[in-house]
């Protein structure tokens, strides 16, 4: 099935409340680019073109409504110090924080993402793909907030410690992320995108409620501000559950809140869906990786009915970013479902395709 409007003509008219021909959908594609055009997930983390190449490649296939760059979580925290594996075809992961200890909190430096680490080549990849497409679809670059950047810079364990025994250098912790936040944020908004915000440290799985409002809460409102103040809104995730914090979230500022699959959809839509538009929850793993084409049809249909009539939008989603080894097929099945249900959304066609 072909599409109406381009993505950005889509969502445009959606904010305003015009008629679309479908809901927008971002099934959240990452490291599972490289498999569009035929290469490995450790050749895009360093290689701008490369990164830009699987991304647009993988955009113009699905035919999707946001491109993300985005290869992992820890790419400002390696630009300040922390150590970072890259296996040849997995995600790279954290294999040492920047500090030993917190009596070198000091020591840390906002980072230059003119120059450090990977963020030149993910600059480089967002400047090609705003050349390429986005005149037709959003850009964005996956931004790992302050509070979850601060965990990389002294390890998980050791920080969520700290907010019980020293809370002052939690802060300081998180002012240098901030700021290395900033710098990337406007580095971002230059290249002609958007940040988009991962912070799944701060989720209530992982800390409660209070520690999130006392640590994280303050410096997620103020990067916000700062991207707003530059004309950009901003979609934040938290990983895992979120209920408990969602009002908080909202009150950050975020213009999109994207919930997890762990998260009951149409709770979400009657407690926050009146103040930022949703998005997702599409499991990743059960659903998009291990499911079939009707698995992933049946799932946008439940997700749909729950959460369409939000009165601030819904944007069909994956719960989070899809896993590497996603079949193709089902993510097809993603954008064909939500053009079968078309806009405006009826019961009618959400039998259809269940």
């Amino acid at each position: 099935m072909r599409d109406r409007l381009t993505p950005l003509e889509r969502l445009d008219s959606y904010g305003r409340g015009e008629d679309i021909d479908r809901l927008p959908c971002v099934p959240i594609v990452g490291n599972t680019a490289a498999r569009v055009i035929g290469a490995k997930v450790s050749e895009l983390r360093n290689n701008g073109s490369l990164l830009a190449e699987a991304h647009v490649a993988a955009y113009r296939l699905f035919g999707y409504d946001n491109i993300r760059i985005f290869t992992d979580l820890y790419t400002q925290a390696e630009a300040m110090g922390a150590g970072i594996v890259t296996p040849p075809d997995e995600t790279a992961y954290l294999d040492s924080p920047a500090i030993n200890d917190i009596s070198d909190v000091e020591r840390l430096r906002p980072a230059d993402p003119g120059r450090d680490g990977c963020l030149p080549e993910h600059l480089l990849a967002t400047r090609i793909a705003v050349r390429e497409v986005g005149q037709e679809v959003p850009v964005a670059v996956g931004l790992t907030a302050p509070f979850t950047n601060a965990s990389f810079l002294v390890g998980t364990e050791t920080l969520v410690r700290l907010t019980y025994n020293d809370p002052a250098a939690v802060h300081r912790l998180c002012e240098v992320s901030l700021e290395t936040n900033l710098r990337f944020a406007r580095a971002i908004i230059d290249a002609g995108a958007s940040p988009s915000l991962t912070d799944p440290m701060s989720s209530s799985t992982v800390i409660s409620p209070a520690q999130f409002r006392q640590f994280s809460f303050p410096y997620l409102k103020r990067l916000v501000e700062f991207i707003h103040g530059l004309g950009k809104k901003v979609t934040l995730h938290i990983c895992g559950r979120t209920n408990k914090i969602w009002e908080d979230m909202a009150a950050a500022g975020a213009d999109c809140i994207s919930i997890d699959n762990q998260i009951d959809l149409a709770d979400a839509r009657q407690k926050v869906g009146a103040r930022v538009r949703l998005m997702g929850n599409v499991d990743p793993t059960e659903v998009m990786l291990q499911g079939n084409p009707q698995d992933v049809r049946r799932a946008v249909r439940q997700c749909v009915a729950k959460a369409w009539p939000a009165p601030k939008g819904y944007i069909v989603a994956s719960g989070c970013s899809l896993p590497t080894e996603t079949p193709v097929s089902n993510i097809h099945a993603m954008l064909d479902a939500v053009r079968e249900i078309g806009f405006p959304v009826t019961d009618e066609k959400l039998r259809e395709i269940s």
